[in-house]
């Protein structure tokens, strides 16, 4: 071969590439349709996505540089595949489409038509169309663009030595900007000055609004994508979500595609970086260690619980703390496998955590892609309360254990011990009371909520999709201040340091305790202040605990949370029904020399 002589064309198996059709037409063409016959002499990606998958957005981030690179001999296609229900609605599409910032024609194909065509089988997948039409590679999962890159230079050396390439601007044509005050916040967190400072998530920025949830106060950022630290007016974001306030009076900030948490002080107005790297987190990446040499992976939440920063690590299906203390990072409970499976935090599976919630003795959480309300105790283990599987979801209230949601984004604690869950795609604010195991809903129609927060007696809901905050007014049960989850208060039980704990528990007449798998009681116990309990917290089998308090710290509340399992005790019947009778108490307690050493709790059958 001599030097004029060129090389050899790569063989590859070339397949002619289906048809793009979709019933819900095209999107950022600015109303055109599109046939492949229209893109021929360009290379044409297609990514196969669903706005709920968080490795889909990954992969929209990772494209942005190829799109950037490649502008004039690469057209990216979205084609817009739905998972939930509410995934098939057009305009759901349509606002995912500004909402991620996606800047190439997207196909809405809710019938799944064009996904059968490539025989697509998991979200995200990359094909890659040459400029002859034909399919040359295809790519499940997120990661691959660099490859990609490599493949998209060696055609374009290919077919402009063949004449077969096509220069030239690409179909997109961006839509109108809409001039709203939000636009797709995320969350949303209530300032000691009772202020309420929004994440703009969309525009890039933190917005602090008055106490009516309208009048803008101050923008926090620059408005365009960046990781940059500074005053209000240099810091930069990259579609921010979650907010938790910090007990030195300073918010702490999911910024989601930066995969960094960052740290906002009001009254400075300064952006400080806590942890991450800027930098996804892969296979292979430290867990563990200081928190700005460690990288996160699409943080979606925060809540402050139990002197940590605990992190709904989406991006990677885990719970992460942030220690303040010594400044680290650490993984709390996951496996990084997605599903639902409870247990010990080391061995638990989530499905892109993205609500935080925490109360004393709970850490609670939407597990979104299972639509699942789950929670933490203190012993870190996981346990659920609402929710089955992965393809489990839909809109139903009843007891916990027939109860559904519809990816769900967002949980508020109330002030009665049951928490409101913002059940995105159902456009709903729902209620669950761990007293009754019951689900109920508070509100429909709210355009895709994605938080709430508590203000008095009413509840400030995020309305994504409606780019505002609308306020409802709380039902009277659920802003009844009480310790825990059961809605009465107790008056202060003089106890001795050394305490024995009994919950009586009878079954239901007819019935019996269930031991066919193993114990059928359980009880959780934990304390405020932290360091009431010298002896007997956590959770374990049987109803009794030896308890010991410190003196020193004199009084504060107990935190009791009793399970008992009965089934139907008829020997004929080989399947019985079987009920589960949970109950939690707040008991304040104080210590003095004539207090009580025995702490009776009943556990009714009617509280099943």
């Amino acid at each position: 071969m001599t030097a004029s002589t060129p090389a050899p064309a790569p063989r590859r198996v070339r397949v002619r590439a289906p048809e793009l059709t979709g019933s819900g037409g095209w999107l950022n063409t600015g109303g055109s349709q599109y046939r492949l016959a229209d893109l021929r002499g360009r290379i044409v990606v297609l990514d196969f996505w669903t706005f709920c998958c968080v490795n889909c957005l990954h992969v929209l981030d990772e494209l942005r540089e190829l799109e950037e690179r490649h502008r004039d001999t690469v057209v990216v296609i979205g084609v817009h595949s739905p998972k939930f229900a509410h995934e098939a609605d057009h305009r759901a599409v349509v606002d995912a489409v500004e909402r991620y910032e996606v800047r190439h024609p997207v196909l809405d194909d809710p019938e799944l038509a064009t996904w059968k065509q490539y025989a697509v089988r998991a979200w995200p997948t990359l094909v890659v169309i040459d400029p002859e039409g034909y399919v040359v590679a295809q790519h499940a999962g997120e990661g691959h663009v660099h490859a990609i890159d490599r493949l998209v230079t060696e055609l374009v050396a290919e077919h402009a030595a063949k004449g077969t390439l096509r220069r030239g601007d690409g179909p997109y044509v961006p839509p109108e900007p809409e001039p709203t005050e939000l636009r797709f916040p995320g969350k949303a967190v209530a300032l000691p000055s009772g202020h309420l400072l929004v994440s703009d998530t969309t525009r890039h920025q933190l917005v602090e609004l008055a106490a009516d949830g309208e009048t803008v106060v101050r923008r926090i950022g620059q408005g365009t994508r960046g990781l940059t630290d500074g005053p209000a007016g240099r810091a930069r974001f990259q579609e921010p979500q979650g907010l938790a306030a910090l007990p030195d009076g300073s918010v702490v900030v999911a910024d989601t595609v930066n995969h960094a948490l960052r740290r906002y002080d009001p009254a400075t107005g300064r952006t400080t970086t806590l942890a991450g790297t800027g930098r996804q987190w892969w296979p292979g990446d430290a867990t563990s260690g200081p928190a700005r040499e460690v990288s996160l992976s699409s943080p979606w939440d925060v809540a402050w619980w139990r002197g940590r920063v605990w992190i709904a690590m989406a991006g990677v299906h885990q719970l992460w703390t942030y220690d303040p203390e010594d400044g680290t990072v650490a993984v709390a409970a996951g496996t990084r496998d997605e599903g639902l499976l409870d247990g010990p935090g080391a061995e638990a599976l989530f499905a892109q955590p993205s609500g935080l919630a925490a109360t004393p003795d709970r850490l609670w959480l939407a597990d979104s892609e299972t639509s699942a309300l789950r929670w933490v105790d203190p012993e870190g283990a996981v346990h659920t309360a609402v929710g089955s599987g992965l393809f489990d979801f839909g809109h139903r209230d009843s007891a916990a254990e027939q109860a559904l949601f519809q990816h769900p984004l967002g949980v508020t604690a109330l002030p009665d011990g049951s928490v409101a869950v913002s059940d995105t795609y159902n456009h709903a604010l729902r209620r669950y009371d761990p007293a009754t195991g019951e689900v109920t809903t508070l509100a429909t129609d709210l355009r895709e909520p994605s938080a709430a927060v508590v203000v008095g007696a009413d509840i400030v809901v995020v309305e994504s999709a409606r780019h505002r905050l609308t306020r409802l007014r709380l039902p009277e049960e659920a802003v009844r201040e009480a310790a825990v989850a059961h809605p009465t208060r107790r008056a202060v039980t003089e106890v001795a340091g050394k305490l024995r704990l009994e919950v009586v528990f009878q079954p239901p007449p007819g019935q019996r305790l269930d031991t066919r798998e193993g114990p059928s009681t359980r009880l959780l116990v934990s304390a405020t202040p932290p360091e009431l309990l010298w002896h007997g917290e956590g959770a374990g089998d049987g109803l009794s605990r030896a308890l010991e308090l410190d003196p020193a710290v004199a009084e504060g509340v107990l935190h009791v949370s009793a399970t008992a399992a009965s089934c139907d005790a008829d020997p004929a019947n080989p399947y019985p029904a079987c009920h589960v009778h949970q109950r939690d108490w707040g008991v304040p307690v104080r210590l003095t020399d004539s207090g009580t050493d025995r702490l009776a709790l009943v556990l009714a059958a009617l509280d099943a």
